[in-house]
């Protein structure tokens, strides 16, 4: 029984907690608007193509918080481009084809590749401003960040089970509300732990999108991947140490702070007909859920216009549905434009392959010999690295997806392992290597493995996360042994997850080699055979013709895979692994 005194207190932390909740919110959202001040101040100030680094600590925080802005903003352009490019290549058949072979394409071509490009369009449309050279750095971490995440989604919609589309039918869904009732809810929890594996990538890539070369001229932006590119190329081991622990304290506040609240809250979202008793908790999105701020804006604002919304979008598709069948003009008149468009796209891709082939006369046989080389010799050490990666995620991923206890426990460190950069950590092992008498070529294997490795254990994780819990009940009522259980319940249902795991691996494989072939290590450049280190060298001395080469020879190698392999793979999962009523 409860005393007199403990009841008075649990009234008083009832009604104090949530004015420090609101509190919290209300200090978060003026940190937030404090920030988009200074980073709009720092963005339109005169542009400073070569800042200088210091390596003294002092400077790590705004350092730290440049690179979150870039991160995060490439992030939310990844996001918005995937569920945009999915929702397109899920649902449109003349472009389903098309697009999927577009994003094999562009998943395939590293960083690298684009980076003098966009760096040179970013400058031309803002000569004078940091916002044209912040802007370049912030769509190159988007090249790394936003395919898997593409994967996912279309993944996902290709997923859905028939009965819930048939109702969205029956109850006469507009296009906006079947996406936010349906498709985002079904997508959500692969596209959380796909977003860890992108934001992660984009701390892989960070010391390269924020110091690099193009031919003659040089770029460095502040932030922490230029300070630990920096501290490596001095040998400043005190100085690298300084930016991994601030990196880590960075990682570990974004896991709780954003990640597990998502996880949290995206567990309401699996297809199940029974609820499971275990659940992942977050105390932020309990304190979220619990703002009277919070609370009062959402009922006032977003729930009132949701509403209006989905009332005008319903009464407008009526409309559009009886106009439809009055005219069929309109129809026509669709399709003549779709062929234009098509005939211009042709028209602009061919003037473009045009110009791409007149480049590549510059290119001499003994060049292609050397990339077909190259070209084996990286294909080998990416498929080395899948194969050692699916032999240990695939049990982990789901141990730790089929188990919330464990989950609250791993989840966190797996997040933290994933999305410190393994370039931060690559100029020890290679000092190591190199002490141990081992060259670049083992090297360069260990870092392909450490960036492919987490997009298929975090597919995985999700895909096991996603198994609804009454299989998991029946197959425990009828005694499966553990052969059966991963074989008819398992395996059946976290394909589509792997598969697109193992797709977006091979990609973050290929894209990983132009750094673990090719690397400055204080005054040596470290280069191993490989087309990751051609194409890494030819960036370096402004070999435009050989660099394009090499893009095409790479993307060509993934394409073929994808086709060969992947593609059926994707197929079976659509048609008969999905969970359907």
């Amino acid at each position: 029984m409860k005393t007199r005194h403990t009841l008075s207190r649990e009234l008083v932390l009832e009604r104090t907690w949530p004015f420090f909740i609101d509190l919290g919110v209300a200090a978060a959202l003026l940190a937030g608007f404090y920030a988009v001040l200074w980073v709009a101040k720092f963005w339109f100030s005169t542009a400073i193509p070569e800042v200088e680094i210091y390596r003294s600590p002092s400077h790590l925080p705004l350092y730290a918080f440049y690179s979150l802005i870039r991160i995060f903003v490439a992030y939310a352009l990844s996001l918005l481009f995937a569920v945009g490019y999915g929702y397109v290549a899920a649902y449109n058949k003349r472009f389903e084809t098309l697009m999927i072979a577009t994003l094999d394409i562009l998943q395939s071509i590293p960083v690298l590749s684009f980076l003098p490009g966009v760096m040179l369009a970013m400058m031309s449309l803002f000569p004078s401003r940091q916002l044209g050279i912040e802007f370049g750095a912030i769509l190159l971490i988007f090249t790394g960040e936003v395919w898997n995440m593409a994967f996912s989604f279309y993944t996902s919609l290709k997923s859905i089970p028939r009965e819930l589309q048939e109702a969205c039918t029956i109850n006469r869904f507009s296009a906006w509300q079947r996406l936010f009732q349906l498709e985002l809810p079904f997508a959500a929890i692969g596209l959380i732990w796909n977003s860890m594996v992108s934001v992660a990538n984009g701390w892989f890539f960070l010391m390269i999108c924020e110091m690099f070369p193009v031919g003659s001229r040089n770029f460095r932006l502040p932030g922490l991947g230029s300070y630990l590119q920096t501290a490596a190329s001095h040998g400043d081991t005190q100085a690298m140490v300084y930016g991994i622990i601030t990196m880590i304290l960075i990682i570990v506040l974004t896991d709780q702070l954003l990640w597990r609240p998502l996880i949290a809250w995206s567990d309401k979202f699996k297809f199940e007909n029974v609820e499971s008793s275990n659940r992942i908790t977050s105390p932020i999105l309990y304190a979220l859920r619990n703002s009277n701020v919070l609370g009062i804006i959402n009922r006032h604002t977003f729930r009132p216009a949701a509403e209006r919304l989905y009332a005008q979008l319903a009464e407008r598709r009526e409309r559009n549905l009886a106009r439809a069948a009055k005219h069929s003009r309109p129809q026509r008149t669709q399709g003549i434009i779709f062929f234009m468009v098509m005939g211009f796209v042709l028209i602009a891709i061919c003037i473009a392959a045009f110009h791409a082939v007149m480049l590549l006369h510059d290119v001499h046989v003994s060049g292609l010999i050397l990339l077909l080389k190259g070209a084996a010799a990286t294909f080998l050490r990416v498929n080395a690295s899948l194969l050692i990666a699916a032999l240990w995620t695939i049990p982990v991923g789901v141990a730790i997806g089929s188990h919330p206890k464990l989950a609250n426990i791993a989840q966190p460190l797996a997040q933290i392992t994933a999305s410190f950069p393994a370039t931060a950590l690559f100029p020890l092992l290679l000092l190591a290597l190199l002490h141990a008498g081992l060259g670049l070529g083992i090297g360069s294997l260990a870092l392909m493995l450490l960036a492919a490795q987490w997009y298929i254990l975090f597919n995985v994780i999700a895909g096991a996360m996603a198994i609804p819990s009454d299989l998991m009940e029946v197959s425990t009522l009828f005694h499966f042994s553990g052969v059966q259980r991963w074989t008819t319940v398992i395996l059946p249902g976290i394909f589509p997850f792997l598969i697109t795991g193992l797709v977006t691996a091979s990609g973050g494989a290929w894209n990983a080699s132009i750094v673990a072939e090719y690397f400055k290590l204080q005054d040596r450049t470290l280069q191993t055979v490989g087309l990751g280190a051609q194409i890494s060298a030819a960036s370096d001395q402004g070999n435009y013709p050989l660099l394009l080469l090499a893009t095409i020879i790479m993307a060509l190698m993934v394409v073929t895979i994808n086709r060969l392999v992947w593609r059926p793979l994707y197929k079976l999962a659509e048609t008969r692994y999905r969970l359907d009523g």
